[in-house]
Parts: C-alpha cells; structure tokens; sequence
C-alpha cells in the first residue's frame, strides 16, 4: 500500500508498488488504469485545491498553482489519471467571497437611496466590459471573483427603493433565505421520495392561498410566472368541457370561444395561440374608461360567439390589470358565466395580494365564484421571482386528469408511502422548481397581519402620491386610481397651455420616452411608460415594496421635473 510522507512546506511524496495502478492511495490522488508496470513521465494536476503534482516511478510531488485552469488541467502518458480532493476548499472560498459581493453590492448598496438604481451602459459596451466569450479554458479565482462583481455592478438593482419600473421590488429577506435555500437543496418538486419537506409545504400554502379565495377545499399547483398559471387554468378548463381533447385532439372538438377584457393580460392570446384553440377565437371585451371589464359587452360577445358556431367555454376576469391596475366586476361576470355555463378564471395575478387586506379585500368580491385563480405572490408579497400559483374550486382531480401521463419511472403505485403525495403528474413539467420555500418561510415570519400591513402601506404611499400630483398643474392623470398602479403624464414646460394645438399629442408622446431615457442613464429612478388604446405614452408608477416612505414619491415628482424642466 501506498505511504505518505508531508512536510510543513506542503510537499508530499507517495509511496506506492507500481504494479498496483487500481489502487487509492494517499489521502487526495487516485490512480486508475489498465495494469502498468511503470509511471515514469506522468505530470498531474489536482484539479481542486491548486496542487501540481510530478508522477514518478516512486513519488507524487505536489506544488500550489495559481489558476482554476491549472488545477483542471491534467496531463498523463500511460493509462487514465482521476483526481480526488477536497472540492470544497476552493468551492466554498468562492462561494463565500462572492456571498460578501452579493451582500455588500446589492443588499447593501442596492437597497441605499445614494446609490444608482442602475449603471447603465450601451449593449456593445456592455458586452465588452463583461467579456462573455466563453473559451476552452478555465479563469483564476480572481477573474471569476471580478465576474461576479461585473454583474452585480451592471444589473439593475430591482431591490432598491426607487426601481418603479415593474408589477415586482424591493426586497424581503426571509424570502431571499428560502430561495437560497431552494437553489442549494436543487431538488425537483415531483415526488415526495426526493422533494418530502417541499411537497408537505406546497400542500399547506395551496391550502391556506385557498382558503383566503374563499374555498375549504379545491387543488393547485405552483407554475413557472403567472402566464402559465393562466394556461394550465384554459387547458383544464377546455379538459373539463371536452375531456377526450386530451386523447383524441382538436379535430374531435368543435370551435372554442375564449372571452377576455381589452385590458388583460397578453397572456390570453399567447394560451389561445399555444394551445390550439386560435387567437382570432379570442373575443375581447369591452373595458370603461378605468380599464374594468364592462359586463353587458361580455354577454353580447357571449352571444356573438354563438351565432358564428363557436362555443363559449373560458370567461378570464381580471383582479389588478397590468397598466391601470383595474379590477373586472366578479359578481357580474360570475352571474354571466353561470349562467351560459362557462368556466370562469380570475386572472389576480397582481391583484390578489388585495385578499389579506380587510380595507381593499372588497376589490375581488366575487373571486370564491371562479372556477380557478392565477395569483403571484412574487409580485406585491415580495417572494421573489418566480412564485405563481394557479388554484382550482374543483375536488375532481381534474387537474390531475388533465395533465397525468402515469410515468411509471416516476410515479409508480406501489411506493412505501402515500403516493397521492407525488404531485408531480399534475403539472405539464417533469422537473419543477421548489417555490414554495420562500413563501412560506416569509409567511411564518412576518405572519398575515404583516401581509396585510404591506398592502395597506402600498395603498396609502398610492393616495398620497396621487394627493401630490394634483396639487402640481404639470401632472395629468390618465384615469382615477383604483389599485397601486398610477397612470399619468408629464407636461413639460412647452407644451402647457398649448392643449388644443393638432400637433399636441405628438409631442406628448414624446415626452416619457425622453424622461425615461435621461432617468435609466442618471440611474437615479426607474419607471415604466406606454400607450394604451389611443392615449399617447404616458407614465405608469407602480408602489410595491414596503420600504418606501413618502419621501420616494416625492422624490419621483421632483426627478421627473428635473429630468423633463428643458422639454
């Protein structure tokens, strides 16, 4: 057998018999081949701790390299050299210093007014600053180190207090501890077998998300952002009027009728077009002025679909429209979809974080009528993205029945354990990322009163933002606020007083472009803008994350004044 001799100076030799190439020897080089009687020539590296190594016919010599590419290389003459060491040396001082990077750069700076929300820079710039090209060799700890800093340094920092730019911010830290957690575990949420604390979990936060829409019982499933949780509730929906879709295909079917507002998410057509049924078999509804569904259009589009053959089968209502942040009359539309026999979805993607809140509860009045909910708490619950989950009224299994495939290298039937655990076969994915874990651990921190408190601040920051846009003359509101969303125009300083000009909304429309454009390069703030069904751009501020304060918004105000006083 093999001896080692170490020295304070970190080299050490092995003694081995050379006929014996199959055997472990030392405490970090295994030598493997087919039989040899020599190993003169023979130069190793260990791939993990940095030590290279010079193979003789008696001894191994290790000396300390410098690069992650020297320690991966391994150069060999006879037979095939393995090496074994303590990966977690390196891997774990990596780890930790960019775990420092993480903290201080975007926990820390991130989240600190006096930082940029974002060091913009041009794509080509971008790119070369970066250095993305990915080569045949490995780089030093060093430049894996500044790669971590470089994108830290050039992304958006989505946490800090005056990003505004979409429906998710900010930042909660029990959540970001369950995701941590998620990606180390890097299980898959199929079976309980390989996933049983995450498949325990889901089922309680389905349970309890449920029980807040106003159901005891019912089904669910966490998908991958909340278009897929509107496409699982369309397919299940389409399964559940025309069970042998599934076997038999479209052509067994007659024409669908899916009905949705002018204001709802694009998603709808994106599910229409993915699963066969046709965007131009997509009727849209009619929304008021504020952007809610008008419910008399629904039942004359209802009607319309019917004298052209088609049959109506999937109502989508909206609680928290993306733009105005509008919410769809439930109650009406419930009343029209029962009546005609349709599954009725709420898409409350970003509206039904309202249901922990006593105050704005009343905005989804209605919602326990649908037949499914699409609902991510990764948006104004500050999971993190992503955290979506689409819920069912149904105790059928048809979700189940919708999707199941009976794979029996996953999901066989005669397991140990209650294999009704193995959710998996509900879900179109094989492998399913764990989202639960942030929710949860969230949840058992700060409680449902803290999510209640959340929404209530969002809400007062929503009206004191719109109290001080009305007391300025320059800041027009598209429409009255129902939700968080605030939609309005800036006008600059050339275009007041001149309203009637033709030339008028042109030049508006230019407006939030070139603001936007001076804000992203600044790095100061971040909000979005867009048309919308014949209004020109106009600003869209979304208040999400519970560390703002009153003076972000007056900030916001002030910075666009700023940004816009030469237009």
């Amino acid at each position: 057998m093999a001896r080692a001799l170490f020295s304070a100076t970190q080299k050490c030799y092995f003694r081995f018999p050379a006929t014996r190439p199959d055997v472990k020897f030392g405490c970090n080089v295994l030598v493997c081949g087919g039989p040899q009687t020599h190993t003169e020539n023979m130069f190793v590296r260990n791939i993990f701790t940095g030590h290279s190594c010079e193979l003789g016919t008696s001894a191994i010599r290790f000396r300390r390299s410098s690069s992650f590419e020297e320690r991966r290389n391994t150069e060999y003459t006879n037979g095939f050299v393995h090496i074994e060491d303590s990966y977690d040396s390196d891997g774990t001082l990596f780890l930790t210093e960019s775990f420092k990077v993480i903290v201080e750069e975007i926990l820390h700076k991130g989240t600190d007014i006096k930082e940029k929300v974002c060091e913009w820079k041009d794509p080509d710039q971008l790119r070369s600053l970066l250095d993305l090209e990915l080569r045949d060799h490995g780089e030093s700890h060093e430049q894996l180190l500044k790669r971590v800093k470089d994108v830290a340094k050039y992304s958006v920092k989505t946490c800090h207090p005056r990003f505004f730019n979409q429906l998710f911010a900010g930042i909660d830290y029990h959540a970001l501890t369950g995701r941590f957690l998620t990606e180390t575990l890097n299980t898959s949420q199929y079976t309980y077998e390989v996933a049983p604390v995450f498949v325990l979990m889901e089922e309680e936060v389905l349970r309890k998300l449920r029980s807040l829409v106003g159901w005891s019982e019912g089904d669910g499933i966490f998908c991958p952002g909340g278009s897929i949780s509107n496409m699982y509730a369309m397919n299940t929906a389409r399964y559940w009027a025309f069970p042998n879709v599934k076997t038999q295909g479209l052509w067994a079917i007659p024409r669908l009728a899916i009905f949705t507002s002018q204001q709802s998410h694009y998603s709808m057509m994106k599910a229409a077009a993915f699963l066969g049924i046709g965007t131009e078999n997509v009727f849209v509804v009619k929304a008021d002025e504020r952007g809610s569904m008008i419910p008399e259009d629904l039942e004359a589009k209802i009607v319309l679909a019917k004298s052209q053959d088609a049959v109506p089968f999937f109502v989508n209502a909206t609680a928290g429209t993306t733009v105005q942040g509008a919410f769809d009359p439930l109650n009406q539309i419930a009343n029209i979809s029962e009546r005609n026999g349709i599954w009725m979805h709420v898409d409350a993607a970003w509206g039904g974080s309202v249901l922990f809140s006593k105050k704005h509860r009343h905005l989804v009045s209605g919602i326990e009528r649908a037949n499914s909910v699409t609902w991510n708490p990764h948006k104004m619950l500050l999971a993190g993205l992503q955290c979506s989950v689409v819920l069912f009224r149904d105790t059928t299994d048809l979700l189940m029945h919708c999707h199941s495939s009976k794979a029996t290298y996953l999901f066989q039937q005669d397991k140990f354990y209650d294999t009704s655990l193995d959710t998996g076969d509900k879900s179109i994915q094989c492998g399913r990322k764990v989202d639960c874990l942030k929710l949860w651990l969230m949840w058992k921190a700060i409680g449902s009163h803290g999510f209640a408190e959340r929404v209530d601040k969002a809400f007062s920051l929503a009206r004191y933002l719109v109290a001080e846009m009305k007391k300025r003359e320059h800041f027009q509101l598209v429409s009255e606020r129902q939700f968080v969303n605030v939609c309005f125009w800036y006008i600059p300083p050339s275009l007041r007083g001149k309203e009637n000009s033709i030339d008028y909304q042109e030049k508006l429309s230019k407006v939030a472009p070139i603001i936007k454009e001076r804000m992203v390069k600044c790095g100061t703030t971040m909000v979005g803008y867009q048309p919308m069904d014949g209004y020109v751009n106009f600003f869209r501020m979304v208040v999400v994350s519970p560390q703002l304060t009153t003076k972000d918004m007056d900030f916001l105000l002030n910075e666009i004044e700023r940004l816009g006083k030469d237009l």
